[in-house]
């Protein structure tokens, strides 16, 4: 009887799941308008997420997320009026006079063989990025959160230019450890907007950040597994939130692509790659071996079970960005069209680089409905049910 009352108080099983934020620029208001809707289907003020993994432009919102975790949903809605109202300011100088200065460096640095000046740190500066994250992400929250309980974990990732490993900054509860695997490793930090700097220094366009004696830049450059740190850190279910539809991954529409692509929308082509790519391979590999886990204990050498649960843009977000190309600012609309991103086949680029609210509003609002179609789906992930081996909702990918 003893036995039998232990089993039916027993609290129900409750998974550890962790949000995975991938990189995205300008794209990644997409995954604010996710957490939007769930902030409304997940309404306890408790943070859902014990395990927070952020790269590039999602390193931004782990980062305010993991330093509210004790107010959740606040955290979220702040996020929201940042996003809803951004400007590409707000992230790099575009005004004509810092256009031209740049266009003025780099061509004196390639006349002179850098000579006269060397060439510059990066196509453009973001300097006003650093100024808008040190007035909304709290650092020294992130500590509070994980020491009063309400966050496991958090990583932000980067990429060392020296060594080439995917580097996890993450800070989390005294049982985890370090890590190093091939090309990748953890390593326990006090986390700054260095290492939030350095997440979301994408390579050329913004300078890297030196961190110790070492330089870093965008986390998404050699993240070949971009599901480990989150399995690391202890979660046993991944949400994540993509940016890239999911039948979108050339440079162009294939009625737009009739000329050679432009540098610029190269340019886009690999910052597509860039930050999505390695996720669909990861999910592909991490399907695998939990097929071998529950086919073959045996075999499975000590791996564990990770579910996973994917949302993505059911609208292509260039055709989003198409629709506010007027909105973007004459000096990045000069920059683009210098490097040769143009019109729809530069919708790419455009894409990842227009900070403009009008055009991150829309974003949200697609996020937000894409959740809410798939909501549930997520209620079911989020509170630890067994999802169907197949989810046709728009936008969602799964792997079991």
């Amino acid at each position: 009887m003893d036995g039998l009352a232990e089993t039916a108080t027993r609290a129900p099983y409750r998974p550890t799941v962790a949000l995975v934020l991938t990189g995205g620029g300008s794209r990644s208001a997409y995954q604010i308008g996710v957490l939007l809707a769930l902030a409304e289907l997940l309404p306890r003020a408790r943070n859902p997420f014990p395990v927070i993994v952020g790269t590039s432009a999602g390193a931004v919102a782990a980062s305010v997320l993991a330093a509210e975790a004790h107010h959740w949903r606040r955290a979220v809605a702040g996020l929201e009026r940042v996003w809803a109202n951004f400007r590409s300011s707000q992230v790099f100088h575009v005004d004509p006079r810092h256009m031209l200065r740049a266009g003025a460096h780099w061509v004196l640095a390639l006349i002179s063989g850098g000579l006269v000046l060397a060439p510059p740190k990066s196509i453009l500066d973001n300097t006003p990025l650093r100024e808008l994250l040190g007035v909304h992400v709290d650092c020294a929250g992130i500590r509070r959160s994980i020491a009063r309980g309400h966050l496991r974990a958090v990583a932000l990732c980067s990429t060392s230019y020296s060594s080439g490993h995917s580097v996890a900054f993450y800070d989390g509860i005294e049982s985890i450890r370090d890590w190093s695997r091939v090309q990748r490793l953890g390593r326990r930090t006090q986390l700054t907007i260095d290492h939030l700097m350095a997440s979301v220094a994408i390579p050329l366009l913004f300078p890297p950040i030196r961190i110790g004696d070492d330089y870093f830049g965008d986390g998404a450059m050699r993240q070949v597994h971009p599901l480990s740190p989150a399995i690391h850190l202890g979660a046993d279910r991944l949400l994540i939130i993509g940016v890239r539809a999911r039948r979108a991954a050339g440079v162009a529409a294939a009625n737009h692509l009739t000329l050679m692509p432009t540098p610029g929308e190269i340019f886009g082509y690999m910052l597509d790659t860039l930050f999505t790519d390695q996720i669909y391979g990861d999910l592909e590999q991490l399907e695998q071996i939990n097929t071998l886990v529950h086919n073959a204990p045996q075999a499975a050498r000590g791996e564990r079970p990770v579910e996973t649960l994917m949302l993505a843009p059911s609208v292509d977000p260039r055709e989003i960005a198409a629709r506010h190309a007027g909105e973007i600012p004459p000096g990045l609309r000069t920059l683009l069209r210098v490097i040769g991103g143009r019109d729809a086949s530069g919708e790419q680029l455009a894409s990842y680089l227009t900070f403009e609210s009008g055009y991150t509003r829309a974003l949200i609002e697609l996020g937000y409905r894409d959740a809410m179609e798939a909501r549930a789906a997520l209620t079911a992930f989020m509170g630890g049910e067994k999802l169907p081996e197949l989810m046709t909702a728009a936008g969602v990918a799964q792997a079991t």
